[in-house]
């Protein structure tokens, strides 16, 4: 997502690096690249056409060239006018009340179904609520054991009803929630192919008959710029308080999450970033526009290493760190960890710098994370708390009782060793970080 367009971008901006003085003429070449960059990953064109008047016009003001670094602060201007584009500030969701009821709406094949069930779990983890799905899918074949499936999966329960009558299904759901004391009911809505009556007008009938806290549309980020018009047709008909937008994981170019605002006003709440059930994310403009900037994701990654470590837990591993006690006990504990962030290769590309240095196309296999824990889980408690007492006949037993060689033993050890010296160093201000 938005790799190829943010190296044209900060590519552009490279070449305005180091100048003494900004002019209309040196920067033309950068807004042409940019603009094109823009193009090319399907922003509108009449978004892109206004960014760039905006970003000129602030480049050439008398802020830019009255100041010492003029680079910098054309660095800054394209952020802020990405951020603005984006949406500007962060919309939550609407989590204020006692009981809260969502409907979901959207095309068939948007992932709406699997996004009732990631919401639905990020309410509980995050929020600490107790979700109810309903399952208000009654035409697709199979939706509604789609849902209940996804609902076994993540312990939610979810309500189902051989009736026909949508609405009085859902009226139904929310008597149930109520005498069951669920505090946040999602409705799962039929799609379709495209944008007919009868589906609005069911969505309608919910939506006059029912106190709904948010209308959500669901919808693929990969539809490009057709996606304006499914949000415009939508909108039209209801209320929208905000947008998911699904698949952004995947090969798309990202230009609709940057003329989606711009040109709906509807704000987008989530993107869904991975396939996992946990793998939807709360929309924050500013942290977007630094990824594509890549100047990295720093928070975003502090709040998933906050879902899955304590702060008890952190704050003892990195005094552990600073006295030089970190041991390969700890280390396997701390590998136990990193393996429910997800794919770590996705939190390396949140790192400041990451395209730069080349590792948004790092791959890295589980099962070698799966060899480590093999190797250490071979060793004794005892020459885990104290590596340096193993030598040869007891690293042959290990490489043998965990189906590696003594080789990988040697390199897990060296590696260990390295790592303690570099967390100790860092720990007491002897080494400065890369970014």
């Amino acid at each position: 997502m938005f790799e190829y367009m943010g190296d044209r971008i900060t590519k552009a901006i490279k070449n305005i690096r180091g100048l003494g003085k900004i002019t209309e003429n040196n920067i033309n070449d950068a807004m042409k690249e940019i603009r094109m960059a823009l193009l090319e990953a399907d922003v509108n064109y009449n978004v892109v056409k206004e960014f760039v008047a905006k970003v000129k016009e602030k480049a050439l003001g008398e802020e830019v060239a009255r100041s010492l670094k003029p680079d910098e602060l054309f660095i800054k201007i394209v952020k802020d006018e990405l951020v603005n584009l984006l949406g500007g500030d962060y919309i939550p969701l609407d989590t204020s009340k006692n009981f809260e009821v969502i409907m979901l709406c959207g095309l068939q094949g948007s992932g709406k179904t699997t996004t009732c069930g990631k919401l639905a779990n990020l309410l509980r983890k995050k929020f600490k609520r107790k979700p109810l799905l309903i399952a208000g899918d009654i035409y697709r074949p199979a939706a509604i054991e789609q849902l209940k499936e996804i609902g076994l999966s993540l312990n939610i329960p979810v309500f189902v009803s051989d009736k026909k009558d949508v609405l009085q299904i859902v009226k139904d759901g929310l008597n149930y929630a109520h005498d069951n004391n669920y505090d946040y009911v999602i409705i799962d809505t039929a799609g379709r192919l495209q944008i007919d009556e009868e589906l609005m007008q069911e969505l309608k009938d919910i939506e006059s008959n029912v106190k709904l806290d948010e209308i959500l549309l669901v919808i693929d980020a990969m539809m490009g710029q057709d996606a304006i018009n499914v949000i415009t047709g939508f909108n039209d008909s209801l209320k929208l308080t905000g947008c998911i937008l699904t698949k952004m994981d995947g090969d798309t170019k990202g230009g609709v999450a940057l003329s989606l605002r711009h040109l709906t006003n509807v704000p987008i709440k989530f993107v869904g970033d991975s396939e996992k059930m946990d793998g939807l994310s709360e929309f924050y403009p500013v942290r977007m526009a630094e990824r594509i900037l890549d100047m990295g994701d720093i928070l975003s990654i502090a709040e998933k290493v906050e879902d899955v470590i304590s702060e008890s837990d952190a704050k003892e591993q990195a005094l552990k760190m600073k006295k030089g006690t970190f041991d390969l006990e700890d280390f396997l504990k701390s590998l136990k960890q990193i393996k429910k962030l997800g794919p770590l290769e996705n939190i390396i590309k949140m790192l400041p710098q990451a395209r730069n240095m080349g590792l948004n196309n790092v791959e890295i296999d589980p099962k070698d994370m799966a060899h480590v824990e093999a190797i250490i889980l071979s060793m004794t408690p005892y020459e885990r708390k104290h590596p340096e007492c193993l030598k040869a006949s007891r690293k042959q037993r290990i490489a043998k009782g965990s189906g590696r060689n003594v080789e990988e033993v040697n390199r897990l050890l060296k590696q260990f060793e390295m790592m303690k010296d570099m967390m100790k160093m860092m720990s007491n201000g002897k080494m400065k970080m890369p970014f």
